[in-house]
């Protein structure tokens, strides 16, 4: 299997190369800033977890309890504690606008999904398409353009998972745009078994720990399973007014079904964030971003925040990733007590 992504990874090479767009290694309506506060902080936390949970095994309820005290009042944990409780709903808001949140970084989102663009010097690495072709065409096409950026130049789209909120708009922008389409390759699989609507055609696979570069830019993606079996979160460096920092992309957020795929899922938290903190993440990113105040975020830096609210620091983000640990394992711990 190695051998094959390695043989796959030159040949992509290869490809590239003649194109003279890139080098790739496989080494291994607009709501208000407060309508979308008002979203993110619909109940107050303690109250919200205990109800969701009251039916809940004591040992599940002890997690829950557990990643609300750790999240505390850091609004990007308390928002993960919110959408991982059992039983959460995320409101329903409008979609924003189209924002670089980082030099070199854009969001596009619908409100529900996002898209996020990386953007490089020799063009755009687009981790997720949203849901459709029409969204591909109506959001992120003149999303792009709104935020200075050409989407002709979209070189690659990185689709976290294999689910059609993440894949939809892939193949138009293959065939408008000659972007080539990379999956893990469980998830071309779980595409290809279940023949969803706008599946793209099965292209690129990513080996884990595969790093793509193009232009001044490589992201690192790493295999996340357990939201789905070829779930992929990558890490990558933006910089925000010249100065740099480094990003992590969750790539897929909700608990899957079975106890097994739970596991999966609590061994890729525990791996990844050892993998952030190789790497000094400082920044969180998430393509749903109501679960992880990231809609909100967007509001706070176009109205001119102090800051930049993506740059949560080391410490946050392994916070971050220690919440999600703890819900996981109250979800395990549910399915045991049931």
């Amino acid at each position: 299997m190695i051998g094959s992504a390695l043989l796959g990874g030159i040949d992509v090479h290869r490809r590239a190369v003649k194109a003279g767009i890139a080098r790739m290694s496989f080494e291994l309506s607009v709501p208000s800033r407060r309508a979308l506060l008002a979203a993110a902080t619909l109940l107050p936390l303690a109250g919200r977890a205990a109800e969701a949970s009251a039916a809940e095994p004591e040992a599940a309820r002890d997690h829950y309890a557990r990643a609300a005290r750790l999240a505390g009042d850091d609004p990007v944990s308390r928002a993960l504690v919110r959408a991982l409780t059992p039983g959460s709903q995320a409101p329903s808001v409008q979609a924003p606008k189209p924002l670089r949140i980082f030099d070199n970084v854009a969001v596009l989102s619908t409100g529900f999904v996002s898209a996020t663009a990386v953007l490089t010097s020799a063009g755009v690495i687009l981790i997720d398409a949203l849901s459709s072709p029409d969204e591909a065409r109506k959001v992120i096409v003149p999303g792009l353009r709104s935020v200075g950026v050409d989407p002709s130049t979209i070189k690659y789209v990185v689709a976290a998972h294999g689910h059609s909120d993440h894949f939809g708009g892939a193949q138009y922008l293959a065939d408008r745009y000659g972007a080539r389409v990379m999956m893990a390759r469980a998830d071309w699989d779980l595409v290809a078994a279940g023949s969803p609507a706008h599946a793209p055609d099965r292209d690129l696979e990513i080996a884990d720990g595969g790093r793509l570069t193009l232009g001044d830019t490589t992201v690192t993606l790493h295999h996340t399973p357990g939201h789905t079996p070829g779930t992929v979160s990558p890490i990558f460096p933006v910089r925000w007014k010249g100065r740099r920092h480094t990003a992590m992309l969750w790539g897929g957020t909700n608990p899957p079904t079975a106890t097994a795929d739970k596991r999966t899922y609590l061994s890729s938290v525990l791996s990844f964030a050892a993998r952030m903190r190789r790497a000094g993440v400082d920044v969180e990113l998430n393509n749903h971003g109501q679960s992880d105040h990231g809609l909100a975020r967007m509001e706070e830096l176009r109205g001119g925040s102090g800051g930049n609210p993506f740059v949560i620091g080391r410490d946050r983000a392994q916070r971050f990733m220690r919440v999600m640990e703890a819900m996981l394992r109250g979800h395990i711990a549910s399915d045991q007590g049931r």
